[in-house]
């Protein structure tokens, strides 16, 4: 078992496999499984158009697993992986599964100060990239890391290795491997980071499998579904809910789309005949407005998962006179709880409410400011514990302390209410944290790396309301000196400091002081009044 994690109870994990919500499976079986059902289907599908039977990419698991093994990766060993919408990124993590290895997915758009923390933090033996991606080198990237975390022994390279290791030369002859304990960790994901770095998730092969199966059922998928993978792999939503992984359990089709723009998505869409995808708020307004100009073919798609952060209502009701397909509202996290709205619920449902718990056996509670529950159709923070639900995150016990209740309930920071039919609005955040179009960034982080240049004496980073985003980010910044760092020299001083690009204040406010609450602490509710307030003045209500 993988030190370091928070297993569940041992009578509610007994629970859970009595009622048949685990069933002792490793997670690597969904693949072996449809690949001896339906060898000759097509599992994988490139944005170039090559393609993979289950067979041939069963094999190919095989074959890299055992190489891994060869280069001394095996049970309980965490690779870092960042690699795009390739099919090498599909490979590699059943790869890992098959060699007992744990994958710590992170996204493409991270840099150094997240994938140095998250190396560090999980105690990474390898790291896993492409050579290049998006005009940046990940090999340099990859030479900071290793400097920073000494125990980073193996760099694999999908492309041009430098001084590395080809991920393509890792391959052998396949060999028996041991089966990993369907109860230990499968794999770490990343959270958006509330306070500070970003958290690991530990999921297990039964959580995260249950996850997956609960969520193509839910979805309708099956094997003619076609599922075009537009976020990064790496994430949550577009790997297992159901994502990728959902799409290969049934036997279907996965499309890998180098980026969501219209212009790539659009044409795969009409080449592969795709019949559902997954977005967040922003992609779908640009997708919305594209199918004035773009004109692909689009009669194919059938469903239109929208996720990441709430999507208003007018663009909700857009979605099918636009689009010609439903449109299927999800609220979830990597941490576990997924609410969707169902295929046949009525309109107003669909465009008016984030959806529904997936399992039955999600419980979920509506507390206010002192942990009370709130009456019926009133707006807290949402509590959840589940079946695919974490209890803790992975070497945080500091953390887990404040983001759980005695009684295992995770503390989302999510603000909801309930509806009479279960099905959950979501009227904001009670953690310090924006959600820039389905990114989540830490305002802590944030100031943390702003304080640190010369001419910062305090910062406090708080959203800003956006149309298109939902929310971006305002560095509101005090002064040592006089003279204020312009946004283009701030945007530089936090690249150079390794921070993503995602991440980086959309707008720079200069104060004298801030606004302090009773107890001595930013009013950051009233530096959001008044960036709010700014922008109306202005007229860009869109931020």
């Amino acid at each position: 078992m993988l030190d370091g994690w928070v297993p569940w109870p041992d009578a509610v994990a007994e629970r859970y496999r009595a009622e048949g919500f685990w069933e002792g499976r490793p997670l690597d079986r969904l693949l072996r499984d449809r690949a001896e059902r339906d060898p000759e289907r097509t599992a994988l599908v490139d944005a170039q158009g090559a393609r993979w039977t289950y067979a041939e990419l069963d094999a190919r698991a095989d074959r890299r697993a055992a190489g891994l093994r060869r280069l001394g990766i095996g049970a309980g060993d965490r690779v870092v992986v960042q690699l795009p919408n390739t099919d090498a990124f599909v490979v590699l993590f059943f790869a890992l599964l098959r060699a007992g290895a744990v994958p710590v997915l992170t996204l493409p758009a991270h840099r150094e100060s997240e994938i140095v923390h998250v190396a560090e933090t999980s105690g990474a033996k390898a790291y896993a990239i492409p050579d290049t991606h998006d005009h940046f080198d990940h090999r340099a990237l990859a030479r900071a890391v290793r400097k920073a975390v000494p125990g980073v022994e193996h760099v694999l390279v999908a492309g041009d290795p430098a001084e590395f290791t080809a991920l393509d030369e890792v391959d052998a002859d396949p060999v028996p491997l041991p089966v990993p304990d369907p109860s230990d960790v499968a794999v770490l994901l990343m959270s958006g980071g509330t306070t500070g770095k970003p958290k690991l998730i530990p999921r297990t092969h039964d959580d995260y499998a249950y996850n997956v199966r609960a969520s193509a059922e839910v979805c309708g998928f099956d094997s003619s579904t076609v599922y075009l993978v537009v976020l990064p792999t790496a994430h949550n939503f577009a790997l297992a809910c159901p994502g990728l992984l959902g799409t290969l359990l049934v036997g279907g089709t996965v499309v890998l789309s180098p980026t969501p723009s219209p212009e790539d998505a659009f044409a795969l869409i009409e080449r592969e005949r795709v019949t559902v995808t997954a977005v967040v708020p922003p992609i779908a307004l640009l997708w919305l407005d594209a199918v004035e100009w773009e004109e692909a073919d689009l009669s194919s798609l059938r469903l239109l998962q929208v996720g990441g952060s709430k999507l208003g209502a007018e663009p909700a009701a857009r979605v099918r006179p636009a689009l010609g397909c439903a449109l299927q509202q999800v609220f979830g996290m990597a941490e576990g709880l997924l609410n969707y709205t169902r295929l046949d619920d009525p309109p107003e449902l669909v465009a008016g409410t984030q959806g529904r718990p997936m399992s039955p056996a999600d419980e979920i509670r509506v507390v206010d400011e002192d942990g009370h529950d709130v009456p019926p159709g009133g707006t807290g923070e949402l509590l959840t514990r589940g079946p695919y639900t974490l209890r803790g995150y992975y070497r945080a016990p500091e953390h887990n302390a404040r983001s759980f209740t005695e009684d295992g309930f995770y503390r989302t920071g999510d603000l909801v209410r309930v509806l009479p039919s279960g099905h959950l609005v979501v009227e904001g955040r009670a953690k310090d944290q924006i959600n820039r179009g389905g990114d989540k960034i830490s305002a802590e982080e944030l100031e943390n790396h702003l304080l640190a240049h010369p001419a910062v004496h305090d910062a406090a980073v708080v959203g800003m309301p956006d149309a298109t985003m939902g929310e971006r980010t305002c560095a509101y910044l005090v002064l040592r000196g006089e003279t204020a760092p312009t946004q283009r020299e701030l945007a530089a001083f936090l690249t150079e400091r390794g921070v993503a690009a995602y991440k980086l204040p959309d707008r720079v406010e200069v104060a004298d002081a801030f606004p302090r609450t009773s107890v001595g602490k930013i009013d950051k509710k009233e530096l959001g009044r008044r960036i709010a307030a700014r922008l109306r003045a202005e007229g860009s209500g869109a931020g």
